[in-house]
């Protein structure tokens, strides 16, 4: 478990179990001995790979970011508790949350999906007014809560976990699939970028399978440059539009907001023109 002596980090956190794994981090069950609460820390692992001054870098903005993103409060935000830097990477403490991530939930119906993707809207419209992009929106980062409510989760190391570009080791960060095509491009990431993010997961957790499936993540990551998804047979035409590979061509996210409202509440929205 890294350098961590008896699995106390920062002499407060007692770490218990591993409750979840990535490729660049773990999820622990943890207990705050200070304020006598369970608590969820996530570890960051830093690519062995990259230089010294490369990891230091990741490291400081992957603490800005955890701080900045702590600072956000809405309930489809997971509360970031505190972030400490201990054996070279960085630990983020959060809520610990009960329930199971979006994908390891069977295929909603759309009335479903549309208040999930409703309530991560709003979270990402309150985070991206801050000037912060999640920029790792995928079915593993929403997490559904017993009540049914969705949290997303991983704000703060979405810098670390879904940076779409190439590191000075040439190795690309991110999740294929769900990065928007203009980040794959190397162009500068905005709004429309986590909102494309959205679509994708939304389209998933409708269809049973991604809007640009593949054998491999290369393969993936060309379709989505090159390809419109595949064609839906539950979602409609809103992610379709969402998806679209140019950002000026996608739906403002209040019509995404108004589309999502109806078909939360059994409505099946005429369709909207293309834009000219």
């Amino acid at each position: 478990m890294s350098s961590i002596d008896q699995q106390l980090l920062e002499g407060r956190y007692r770490l218990l179990t591993p409750i979840g794994s990535g490729g660049m981090g773990t999820v622990w069950h943890a207990r705050d001995e200070r304020l006598d609460r369970d608590v969820a820390v996530k570890e960051i692992r830093l690519p062995p790979e990259l230089g010294e001054a490369e990891r230091a870098e990741l490291c400081a903005r992957t603490v800005r970011e955890a701080q900045a993103a702590g600072r956000l409060r809405h309930p489809a935000i997971v509360t970031v508790h505190d972030v400490v830097t201990s054996g070279g990477h960085p630990w983020i403490v959060m809520r610990l949350l009960r329930g199971r991530p979006l994908d390891r939930v069977g295929p909603l119906d759309p009335p479903r999906a549309a208040r999930l993707g409703l309530a991560v809207l709003d979270a990402l419209t309150l985070a991206h007014a801050a000037g912060i992009l999640h920029r790792d929106i995928k079915p593993a980062n929403v997490f559904v809560s017993d009540d049914g409510s969705p949290v997303l989760t991983d704000f703060g190391i979405a810098t670390v976990e879904g940076q779409a570009t190439l590191t000075q080791s040439g190795m690309l960060l991110g999740s294929p699939g769900y990065i928007a095509p203009e980040r794959l491009r190397g162009e500068r990431p905005g709004p429309q970028s986590d909102l494309w993010s959205l679509a994708a997961t939304l389209y998933a957790s409708l269809e049973g399978e991604p809007a640009h499936p593949g054998e491999d993540g290369m393969a993936v990551l060309a379709r989505v440059l090159t390809e419109d998804p595949r064609p839906p047979q539950r979602s409609g035409p809103l992610l379709t539009r969402m998806l679209a590979r140019d950002p000026a061509a996608r739906p403002p996210s209040s019509a995404v907001r108004d589309t999502l409202a109806a078909v939360a509440g059994g409505v099946t929205p005429p369709p909207r023109p293309p834009p000219p």
